[in-house]
């Protein structure tokens, strides 16, 4: 009788080798196919696996199995701890503790109760083990428990502080994670690549131009090349902050670029308001066999419509339709063509675009309509539209502010009066500051740009 009769065919065979696995050659060819055959995220299969290393003494070719797991089992982990334990090999346990995926804590309550597991067991001191903690905290978004962790480290190294620059950044506090960079310097640590991705990162969406700038001058300094994604940060960078030129230099240097590269590049010029020359890389990155993404045909498309490129953003927007791209338009994309027709007073094919899309028009769609509409001076459609942001945002104050303005313009005094005791009743204010409808139009590009 087979050991494993009840198991799929393809699993029982790793499993009879497995378990007569008597060499180190045997167990790296078993764990080539397993890798190959993509079976060594099976929990059975993994566990024999970690076994039959411990047996021979190859702990790190179980340790190299579990790296190529992008979400490891908690099971396949315990398994790893456990034999490393047995091995009396101090430090691996625990890195492998706090690498269970983040995603499997419920929140960092476990965090917490790992950190005290840590402390109890006398390894807090491991600047591995501490680095790790500080990982699970950020990943969890609980940055005070990270700067808690990180106050309390006697010795921080380059990845201490890119952990907590990091999780600053994903946490979208821009700007602490550059005051963090800062008193990175202060502290005389040296940056890696990560930590300068993640520095760029945060400059691009705190509009910190001086500080991005410096980076890329270290970078210079430090005769680091231009990776692809050093280089796309870079890029990123500069034309979030309005310095695409300076992108452009930086894109031209590089040996190597990916569709993220590219469409830096192209959303950098959408926004420094060079929509010619954004169409025109777009169609020199299709020459270069790239393929667009959703991404690019965004950032196209609002080239484009705030360029008045009408019959390009057309074309681009029916070959998207069309199935050139091998994806459908989604919500963004109708929202750029909604945005360029309605700019260029082209309303009622607007409206149609609006009618026939496969969802329900969204505040985006209507502010760009309505603003279009107030700027070509329909009134009509004005109104239309702005009815609809109340009926999306009953709540939202500005939009009956706007509805109100609509009709004294049309010298409707009774529905103006109408709008103000709705508003009264409502306890409604008048402020417009959080208003998507006001926005100038380099604003709307930014907002549909935004990722």
């Amino acid at each position: 009788m087979r050991p494993f009769p009840h198991l799929n065919p393809r699993v029982t065979k790793f499993l009879n080798l497995l378990t007569n696995c008597c060499s180190p050659c045997h167990i790296h060819q078993i764990q080539a196919q397993l890798i190959l055959q993509n079976l060594h995220s099976n929990t059975t299969i993994a566990y024999h696996f970690i076994t039959a290393c411990q047996s021979l003494g190859l702990l790190d070719s179980a340790l190299l199995l579990f790296t190529h797991l992008s979400k490891p089992h908690v099971f396949i982990c315990n398994s790893l701890i456990r034999a490393f334990s047995h091995n009396h090999i101090p430090h691996t346990p625990f890195s492998i503790y706090t690498h269970i995926p983040w995603q499997t804590l419920r929140a960092s309550g476990e965090g917490q109760c790992i950190h005290t597991h840590v402390v109890k067991l006398g390894q807090f001191d491991d600047i591995y083990v501490q680095n790790s903690l500080l990982n699970v905290y950020s990943s969890c978004g609980d940055m005070g428990l990270c700067m808690r962790v990180f106050d309390e480290m006697p010795h921080r190294d380059v990845v201490s502080w890119t952990v907590l620059i990091t999780g600053y950044r994903s946490a979208e506090r821009y700007d602490d994670a550059l005051i963090a960079f800062e008193q990175m310097q202060y502290a005389g640590v040296v940056p890696n690549h990560v930590t300068m991705v993640n520095a760029l990162s945060a400059c691009a969406d705190f509009g910190a131009l001086e500080m991005g700038v410096w980076i890329h001058e270290f970078i210079r300094r430090s005769g680091w090349e231009f990776d692809v994604i050093l280089g796309t940060s870079l890029i990123d960078m500069y034309g979030k902050c309005g310095r695409i030129e300076e992108g452009l230099v930086v894109f031209r240097s590089m040996k190597e670029k990916n569709v993220f590269t590219w469409n830096s590049l192209i959303k950098g010029l959408a926004l420094a308001r060079s929509g010619e020359e954004a169409v025109w890389w777009f169609y020199r990155m299709e020459q270069e066999g790239i393929k667009a993404d959703e991404v690019t045909l965004i950032a196209v498309l609002c080239a484009c419509s705030h360029s008045g490129m009408v019959q390009m953003g057309r074309q681009i927007f029916g070959s998207l339709m069309n199935g050139k791209y091998g994806f459908s338009p989604v919500v963004k994309h109708y929202a750029c063509v909604i945005d360029l027709l309605a700019r260029a007073g082209i309303l009622q094919e607007a409206m149609e675009v609006m009618t026939q899309m496969p969802f329900e028009p969204n505040k985006v769609m209507w502010g760009a309509f309505l603003a279009g509409c107030r700027a070509h001076g329909d009134l009509e459609l004005s109104e239309f539209a702005a009815r609809k942001l109340v009926e999306l945002e009953p709540g939202n104050g500005a939009y009956y502010v706007l509805l109100s303005n609509i009709y004294a313009e049309m010298g409707r005094w009774s529905d103006v009066e109408k709008v103000r005791r709705l508003m009264k009743e409502g306890g409604l204010t008048k402020d417009l500051g959080c208003s998507s409808i006001e926005l100038e139009p380099q604003e709307r590009v930014n907002e549909l740009l935004a990722e």
